[in-house]
Formats: structure tokens, C-alpha cells, sequence
């Protein structure tokens, strides 16, 4: 269910390391199904930097408004300007086109950091 290629936090976020060595953000497919429909997202700006554990941003939907935290240290290098119009997609598509921004890393250590079998495990075991 959950990608093999992703990282995955505690927090619910996943990080997917790109050929260019930046990492892509988003929420996983758990975490949206937990807030329920997604009215609004509120992202970081290009050029802002965050250690790890920061918040970046925040997703609204119907029933909540949840912090987004960085599990890395780096700098905000684009943002999905998709979501301003369509923040569905992250309902429809978290591991995809729901990403959230994609950061310069500074230091690639994720403490706790989770492999798809691991994350999985993780929700079932009721978090």
C-alpha cells in the first residue's frame, strides 16, 4: 500500500530522494485519511530554511488543521503551486502529486526514520 521508494516519519510525513539529491515532502495516505477532506494548504516559501523537526506549513480540511513538520534540516527549493487551486490532491494522490516542497537538504539523518514495511507496521500497531 505504502511506496517502497519513500522514507516515512512518526509525524506521518514521507521524504522521497531525488536523482539530484534534493528531497520531495509530503503527507502520507494515512495522514490524509486522518484529517479528512482538504479545503486548504498553507506551504513554506522558496528560499526559507528549517532544522529539522520545524514546522514548514499546515493542512486544513474539514475537520482539523494539522502542522507539517520537517524531519530534515534544509532549505525550501519549490513548492507544489498546484495545491493553491487543487489542495484535493492530497486526498487523491499523497504519495504523488500531493507533494508538499522540495528541499535542499543540509543533513540527510531522519531520526526514526521508517522503510514502507516498518511504517505500515507502525499504523497497524495503532501508532
Amino acid at each position: 500500500m505504502y511506496p517502497k521508494d519513500l522514507i516515512y516519519t512518526k509525524e506521518h510525513e514521507w521524504l522521497k530522494k531525488g536523482e539530484d539529491g534534493h528531497y520531495v515532502l509530503g503527507i502520507t495516505d494515512f495522514a490524509q485519511k486522518e484529517l479528512g477532506e482538504v479545503v486548504f494548504v498553507d506551504l513554506p516559501e522558496v528560499d526559507e530554511s528549517f532544522d529539522a523537526g520545524e514546522e514548514l506549513g499546515s493542512i486544513e480540511s474539514v475537520k482539523a488543521v494539522a502542522e507539517v513538520y520537517t524531519p530534515v534540516a534544509g532549505k525550501v527549493i519549490a513548492v507544489n503551486g498546484e495545491l493553491e487551486d487543487q489542495c484535493e490532491l492530497v486526498n487523491d494522490d499523497p504519495h504523488g502529486q500531493g507533494w508538499l516542497c522540495k528541499l535542499e537538504v543540509a543533513d540527510a539523518t531522519i531520526e526514526g526514520a521508517m522503510d514502507a514495511d516498518a511504517y505500515t507496521a507502525f499504523i497497524e500497531e495503532g501508532e
